[in-house]
């Protein structure tokens, strides 16, 4: 029988593999080199840590019945400047999403996205924001997330 899965929030006891789903994740992107990797998970970490103790970051783990860790995501309250229509605060940003290989396919990253976004709903957000790798654009289009015109250059 395949297993089954719960989704549960993320903990200080979980940093570690929150560290390595977001290097797993930049590695299938394949856009880094090793030192950048360990750079990154390094700096990741120490982000990671502060923000989960000032309440800015909410991460998402999919558990298999066995207890093994399939899938992860995060949700980030990122600074937010004023604009017409909006004061200056916090607005969700998904990121980290990573499926184990193995656990691919199941439905997991859907089951991620739509608590990431049921738990920014309940607590008052009106709307959600990230950026896609090239892999989860069409799962994020299915769920109804909306291209924007964003763009960026490197310096």
């Amino acid at each position: 029988m395949p297993p089954r899965f719960r989704v549960r929030i993320a903990t200080a006891k979980d940093l570690d593999e929150l560290v390595r789903q977001r290097h797993m994740m930049f590695e299938d992107i394949k856009h880094r080199t090793v030192r950048e990797h360990r750079t990154g998970d390094t700096r990741y970490r120490k982000w990671a840590s502060l923000n989960m103790r000032r309440g800015k970051l909410h991460c998402f783990l999919a558990v298999s019945s066995d207890g093994r860790v399939a899938a992860g995501g995060c949700v980030w309250l990122k600074p937010i400047q004023p604009a017409p229509g909006r004061t200056a605060g916090d607005e969700p940003y998904l990121l980290s999403m990573y499926t184990e290989p193995e656990f691919r396919k199941n439905g997991l990253a859907s089951r991620i996205v739509r608590e990431a976004m049921k738990w920014a709903k309940s607590k008052g957000y009106q709307r959600m924001r990230l950026h896609a790798s090239p892999m989860g654009k069409k799962l994020y289009a299915e769920l109804g997330w909306e291209r924007t015109m964003e763009m960026a250059i490197d310096l």
